[in-house]
């Protein structure tokens, strides 16, 4: 049991969560929340990022179901939360703090893609936005020379303002400088381009290749197709796979699951069924007479599930729940069922009474469980036993 659920509320899982769900919850939600797709979203992103943080790390989570939020803020594991960005980097290949300090950010897409399209590879065609340097000014934001320094932010690019939040407690809040950036540019010097701010915004068509054998979250970098700003390194674009859920088939692993419906002639005697393969190819699906399917048997096609990533030519398996439909209420009459009872096996002799005295037995026929009138009985008995009836005063009629 676990003294505290929040975490785990927060990343919508139950706190019996493995590894590999934690991981697709957090990726889910750190991209619908990342403050570049949801600027107002900051908090819920921090929150969302120390989740995972705690929970996927064995010893934190330990501590975390032992003692809940306040043993991990009190240091039982390592203490303290570390940024979420850095978080969000280092599970989406961004590399951390002092990475980004020298890169451009990365920015994150998610793509999403059939069943149909891991299976058989595909090429999509994905338009991004990004900031690019200004080819005009080279990233300067004006002619050469005449870049001077900001006064009011002593060339940092940084304001520092003070609030005061009460008696005694102020606040430092840092912004950029909304006037320079740290660099002052006089109005008839700026490039005409950019308007001195030394980036633009360009559409971009990235080629995206999905191999076959290619799995759901699985990431594809494109290394320095990210957004540009002067005097860093561009950073990434990485793209990550969303699967949609597929009618037929479900994917376990290297093997794909299906579930095929029976009539009960067919369990019994045999039957062949096609099959539509994820290639469009037809596979029938064969059972000789004699081969009896019970309801929730499993077969297996060897070497038609999905292909292994980097090995297309090898598979895993296609996995076949079978279930089995039963014929409706009196589909045969009486003296038929007589002669259909000859051609299946007899009933198990300690199921057949060995008298049928009326004295020994009483008939109770089956009917169809209804909760509802189940209820109703009930409530109706109770109501006979609470109240019984009593002696005493007889209500007289005439």
């Amino acid at each position: 049991m676990v003294k505290e659920t929040g975490f785990y509320d927060m990343l919508g899982v139950k706190p019996n969560a493995t590894p590999d769900e934690l991981k697709k919850a957090y990726r889910k939600l750190a991209l619908k929340y990342h403050p570049d797709k949801n600027p107002t979203e900051g908090e819920k992103f921090k929150q969302i990022s120390q989740a995972y943080e705690v929970l996927s790390d064995s010893q934190k989570r330990e501590v975390y179901d032992r003692g809940g939020e306040k043993a991990i803020k009190g240091g039982g594991s390592g203490g303290g939360f570390g940024s979420p960005m850095d978080i969000f980097d280092m599970f989406f290949g961004g590399g951390g703090r002092m990475h980004r300090e020298r890169r451009g950010k990365n920015v994150v897409h998610q793509l999403t893609v059939s069943l149909e399209d891991l299976f058989n590879g595909a090429t999509r065609k994905l338009a991004v936005q990004k900031n690019v340097i200004c080819e005009r000014c080279e990233g300067r934001g004006g002619r050469k020379g005449a870049v001077e320094m900001c006064m009011s932010c002593r060339g940092t690019g940084i304001q520092v303002r003070l609030h005061q939040l009460g008696p005694g407690m102020v606040q430092q809040v840092s912004t950029v400088c909304g006037g320079c950036q740290g660099q002052r540019i006089s109005h008839k010097d700026r490039c005409k381009a950019c308007s001195g701010r030394k980036i633009l915004r360009q559409k971009k068509i990235l080629e995206v290749h999905i191999d076959k054998g290619m799995k759901d979250g699985q990431k594809l970098v494109f290394h320095g197709e990210g957004d540009q700003e002067p005097e860093l390194e561009p950073g990434d674009i990485i793209i990550v796979l969303d699967q949609r859920v597929h009618p037929v088939f479900t994917r376990q692993g290297e093997n794909l699951t299906m579930t095929v419906e029976l009539q009960l002639v067919e369990a019994l005697c045999g039957f062949q069924k096609p099959v539509q393969t994820l290639d469009n190819r037809s596979l029938l699906i064969t059972c000789h007479p004699g081969e009896l399917i019970k309801p929730g048997d499993k077969k297996c096609v060897l070497n038609e599930g999905m292909p292994i990533h980097r090995r297309p030519f090898e598979k895993g398996r296609l996995i076949i729940l079978f279930s089995v439909v039963f014929p409706t209420a009196n589909f045969l009459p009486k003296h038929k069922l007589k002669e259909l009872e000859h051609y299946l096996p007899a009933k198990s002799e300690a199921e057949q009474p060995e008298s049928m005295d009326d004295d020994l037995y009483i008939y109770a026929d089956l009917e169809d469980c209804d909760p509802a009138r189940v209820r109703r009985s009930q409530y109706h008995y109770m109501v006979e036993d609470d109240y019984p009836s009593a002696g005493g005063v007889q209500c007289q009629t005439s």
